[in-house]
């Protein structure tokens, strides 16, 4: 699909901050409009000072790559971001402690064997949504109870990551992006195999975490010195005045 199309897809108001605790509960509504940890609660401004920060620079080769080189999935470290509301969750890795995160209803994540609990009101609803290939029209977005069918989805890609200038850095590095709250959000398989591992150039979420999704792959790729290359750079500025004009940001 055409870059700039991919740009303009309908795009999202988030009006809610992310809110968490140890128990997540969020109402009894079987189809709730949004999940936490899929909002932005940046500025316009603080988008475009993000954008305007990031080097341009041609995207290296996969030479060397293997998700193996990013260290996944590690303990709830302070490092990784999910704040003190998840504290205790220290046992558990950043995937479980996403998963209680993004849940919507009755989750909960155990501190000591990190098992979850989903209640009857509980799940996960994806908010990057998968476009009909009939219709071009968005497909109902998916309820997800079973925690086995939620992906772990990284915002840039590792691969991406890769290519942006993570090859030269240290493991460690490696590891805090493979981690990193910011980074990691829960999804439908389907969206995030439809995404796999295009840069914004070739890929936005078509749904409601689009907004959203570019403050997010903003600063990670600022937090890590991350560059984008000139079709990634005009993608997001394209985005990101389509969702200033429609209030996609604080």
């Amino acid at each position: 699909m055409n870059r700039k199309v991919l740009a303009v897809v309908a795009p999202i108001v988030f009006s809610l901050l992310l809110t968490a605790a140890c128990t997540v509960s969020r109402g009894t509504d079987s189809k709730p409009q949004t999940s936490p940890g899929q909002q932005t609660s940046a500025s316009a401004k603080e988008v475009r000072d993000l954008l305007a920060k990031l080097a341009v620079a041609q995207e290296a080769p996969m030479t060397g790559y293997s998700r193996e080189k990013f260290p996944h999935w590690d303990t709830n470290k302070p490092e990784h971001g999910f704040g003190a509301d998840f504290t205790q969750y220290s046992r558990c890795t950043t995937r479980e402690v996403m998963l209680l995160r993004d849940a919507v209803g009755s989750v909960r994540l155990d501190p000591k064997t990190c098992a979850l609990t989903v209640g009857s009101d509980g799940g996960w609803r994806d908010q990057y949504g998968v476009l009909d290939s009939k219709t071009g029209q968005l497909k109902e977005y998916k309820w997800i109870t079973d925690p086995s069918g939620v992906d772990a989805e990284h915002i840039v890609p590792l691969a991406e990551a890769w290519r942006s200038g993570a090859a030269t850095r240290d493991e460690d590095t490696r590891r805090r992006i493979a981690n990193d709250a910011i980074n990691l959000v829960a999804s439908d398989p389907s969206a995030n195999r439809s995404k796999g591992d295009q840069d914004v150039a070739n890929y936005l979420p078509p749904g409601n975490f689009r907004c959203g999704y570019i403050g997010r792959y903003l600063q990670i790729k600022v937090k890590y010195g991350l560059t984008i290359d000139s079709a990634e750079q005009s993608a997001l500025r394209t985005a990101v005045d389509d969702c200033v004009s429609r209030g996609g940001f604080r």
